[in-house]
């Protein structure tokens, strides 16, 4: 315990005080330590000042300091042993210099300990201590030292203002461990997340996709039925497999039917069957897909395109869970759970009565939406890489794509997502003059890519995560000379002709071309035409 001397007087107290209330404000060590520098500084009247803290390196390191310029601080690194600031923490004790200038150990690595015209530098330093273990080194420069009695009042100070900082230091180190590792153990769990909640056979790492496979997680075990929406080529059915590979039926079958494919007759028969003789050509009786599904899943895709007639027939399957075979009377009891998937607007066409209403909400219980690929623009990488691992398994090639390339790729809208980004790819690597894909093997560029011609006829919302993840007009991947050499004569054209039919209004202009004002208001900058100048 220690215990001050007689010497200790009533402004030591109150400065022992403050440095207490500051180092308990804050766990910005840095900020701490600099504040209670300064404070003693101006109760005892001291010029420089510095804590010095053993590194990992096994160095003394100055953290803080009060009166050192920056540099003066880097320069403030001891060895064990090294300097008198090395011995004090080599031997835990404290240092009194009267005069540095005449001590052979004072090294003033810092540079900071000036001598002053008429004015010996004295030199106090002091261990800091946790317990019995020194962890650094506090330490001042004092401009008065005639009599070395005269230290002792300070230099108590400094003892106890070196325990204070010793625990404050440590306090904070344990703290920074903590938290160093709650954050590991905080990603570990969310690449543990990442990891359950991700699917066999799709990829993606965006926000957007974790969110969907987080749905698919949680509505998997159950058997409502799940409606599919999203443009084509987003991977409805590859979403479908999953949540049926994932549910309690996994062992059972899983049968898909492509409901666009067939004509109505045809659906009927391919779904609920037939027996022999109902119809020319129906040698054998023959199980349709609900039966095929009994005890597992059916997936219907494309459920928005059947017709009207065949709504009231899947309909009644639905809520009474048996049916006929075509040209059968006995009624056939199936235990299935139904996927359907669509990329239309299931809402506009109840609205339109393209769909029936009461379809709609039997079907539409868990609906999951799976985001076109130009909204999860991050995923294109995983993609291509994916798409190129495999093309060059299959014809044992190594081919390989450069970053200028891919960054073009990234910046494509896809219409036809998913399934038209692999299929350039491998049309890519088929027509590719060598192992690298290089920006110039890219369709695009020469405007004649199937996403490029199908952007002219069709248009799709232009969302900020589509083109960039901020500004897309400011920050576009391609110069201002490159988009006008880039892109097409004819289609800047035609946004001019369409202005200057609307009299250069841009909501007119927009309607005559199928284009939100939005979409309008980017392609006039992006094709550079400026309203003001024509």
């Amino acid at each position: 315990m220690f215990y001050p001397s007689p010497g200790f007087n009533h402004i030591a107290l109150i400065t022992i005080y403050e440095i207490s209330k500051i180092l308990s404000t804050s766990l910005a060590l840095d900020k701490t330590l600099r504040q209670t520098l300064n404070l003693i500084a101006a109760h005892l009247n001291m010029t420089r000042g510095m804590v010095c803290l053993i590194q990992a390196s096994g160095q003394l390191a100055t953290v803080a300091s009060t009166g050192l310029t920056r540099e003066e601080m880097q320069r403030g690194e001891f060895k064990m042993g090294e300097g008198i600031t090395g011995k004090i923490f080599q031997h835990a004790i404290p240092a009194v210099i009267p005069d540095v200038a005449n001590e052979p150990l004072f090294l003033n690595k810092t540079g900071a300990f000036r001598q002053l015209e008429g004015k010996s530098i004295a030199f106090l330093g002091v261990p800091i201590k946790v317990g019995t273990e020194c962890i650094g080194v506090l330490s001042f420069q004092y401009e008065k030292g005639e009599v070395c009695k005269e230290f002792q009042p300070k230099l108590q100070l400094l003892i106890m203002a070196a325990n204070l900082i010793g625990q404050t230091v440590r306090l904070n180190q344990k703290i920074t461990t903590e938290r160093h590792q709650l954050m590991q153990e905080k990603y570990r769990l969310q690449k543990d997340l990442a990891n359950k909640y991700s699917l066999d056979g799709v990829i993606g790492q965006s926000k957007r996709m974790q969110e969907v496979f987080t749905d698919v997680h949680m509505a998997a075990p159950g058997n409502n039925t799940i409606l599919l929406r999203g443009e084509s080529g987003t991977g409805k059915e590859v979403i479908a497999r999953s949540i049926h590979f994932l549910s309690p039926r996994k062992n059972k079958p899983f049968i898909k039917l492509n409901c666009a494919a067939l004509t109505e007759s045809l659906l009927e028969s391919e779904l609920f069957g037939h027996e022999k003789g109902a119809f020319t050509g129906a040698l054998h009786h023959r199980k349709g897909r609900f039966e095929q599904a009994h005890g597992g899943t059916l997936f219907l895709d494309e459920i928005g395109d059947i017709s009207p007639a065949f709504q009231v027939k899947l309909l009644r399957v639905l809520q009474e869970r048996e049916f006929e075979r075509v040209g059968g009377n006995d009624a056939i009891k199936i235990d299935v759970r139904l996927i359907c998937a669509t990329n239309r607007d299931l809402e506009q066409a109840v609205s339109s009565g393209g769909f029936r209403s009461d379809l709609y909400f039997r079907i539409n219980v868990i609906s999951i939406y799976l985001p076109p690929l130009r909204e999860r623009q991050e995923d294109i990488p995983l993609l291509v890489e994916n798409t190129l691992a495999r093309f060059n398994k299959e014809n044992n090639v190594k081919i390989e794509i450069t970053p200028q390339a891919l960054h073009i790729l990234m910046n494509c809208q896809w219409p036809g997502n998913v399934r038209e980004l692999e299929n350039c790819v491998a049309r890519f690597c088929t027509l590719s003059h060598s192992n690298l894909i290089q920006a110039s093997d890219i369709p695009c560029q020469a405007n004649n890519c199937p996403s490029s011609i199908l952007w002219k006829h069709q248009p799709y919302p232009i969302t900020t995560a589509a083109l960039h993840s901020t500004d897309p007009i400011q920050q576009h991947s391609i110069t201002s000379n490159e988009v006008q050499n880039s892109l097409p004569v004819n289609e800047r054209q035609r946004m001019i002709n369409a202005m200057e039919k609307s009299g250069w209004v841009q909501a007119k202009a927009a309607r005559s071309l199928n284009l939100t004002p939005r979409q309008m208001g980017y392609a006039l900058k992006k094709y550079k035409i400026d309203i003001k100048k024509l």
